[in-house]
């Protein structure tokens, strides 16, 4: 994910050398050099030092260490967070980068790495509006921005955006297999699905009907997609796709209370 905001950026005309990331890996930071032409470090501290703004793309396990380290320069330099990492609260955050300063908590997905992602985005007390403008330009970098105005949300926001290419995915993967149970070639049924996920979806992002809209349009009466249609509601389609949100979304807020109760002790 840092490697696709530092592509987003640099082609929405940020100057590389304005950019500075921290590495522990040496072949890591060879490759982001040579690729991007941007400064690299082994060191959090050195990279912070020229910092205007700061981006914490690492692991939630590990996140509580990296930012206590960087905490005395935050307090120092008073420049604005943005996390993406899943399931940690900003008050967690905030706590651990010494209190009143500005978080902004990301939730990006994969789609970000061809610049097609979806990010929603929380902003704490202590963050300005000069900084969640920062941070939005950032995060537009790589897609879709969305500002979410309770973080509780968040956890709806993993269960649909967060998760939902993997739901795109299988549904795909279905299509495809159905297809070729049909008789197409494997390659010809792969084709043929990815090209038409491409085309419904650039017809939703285009149209200003709604979903259950444009489903209609290509659902003649008596023709074989209605067919196709009353087969999936039969087996109760909704109801799946409803479930399914739900379980990522309690499973989202069961890891976020496990990471809080671990780090609060």
């Amino acid at each position: 994910m840092a490697r696709s905001l530092i592509g987003g950026m640099i082609n929405d005309g940020c100057n590389p050398e304005h950019i500075s990331i921290a590495d522990p890996g040496n072949e890591q930071r060879q490759q982001l050099a040579a690729t991007f032409g941007i400064r690299t470090c082994a060191s959090n501290l050195d990279a912070l030092q020229q910092a205007d703004v700061v981006i914490l793309a690492v692991k939630p396990q590990v996140i509580e260490v990296v930012a206590t380290e960087i905490a005395t320069i935050t307090q120092r330099k008073q420049y604005p967070v943005i996390s993406i990492a899943a399931g940690i609260h900003s008050d967690d955050l905030e706590r651990w980068l010494g209190g009143n300063c500005a978080v902004i908590r990301t939730m990006p997905n994969t789609p970000a790495l061809v610049s097609s992602g979806a990010t929603a985005l929380f902003a704490n007390q202590a963050t300005s509006a000069e900084q969640r403008d920062l941070a939005e330009f950032i995060m537009r970098a790589v897609g879709l921005t969305l500002w979410l105005e309770d973080e509780s949300l968040m956890d709806a926001v993993t269960a649909v955006s967060g998760s939902g290419p993997a739901y795109f995915f299988l549904l795909m993967e279905s299509l495809e297999n159905a297809g070729v149970n049909a008789g197409l070639p494997r390659e010809t049924a792969r084709l043929l699905t990815l090209q038409t996920a491409f085309g419904a979806a650039k017809m939703a992002l285009e149209s200003s009907d709604d979903s259950a809209t444009l489903r209609k349009c290509v659902t003649s009466p008596g023709g074989t997609t209605e067919r196709a249609i009353e087969v999936m509601e039969s087996g109760n389609y909704q109801a799946l796709i409803d479930n399914a949100v739900q379980g990522a979304k309690e499973r989202a807020l069961e890891l976020a209370n496990r990471l809080g109760n671990r780090h609060n002790g």
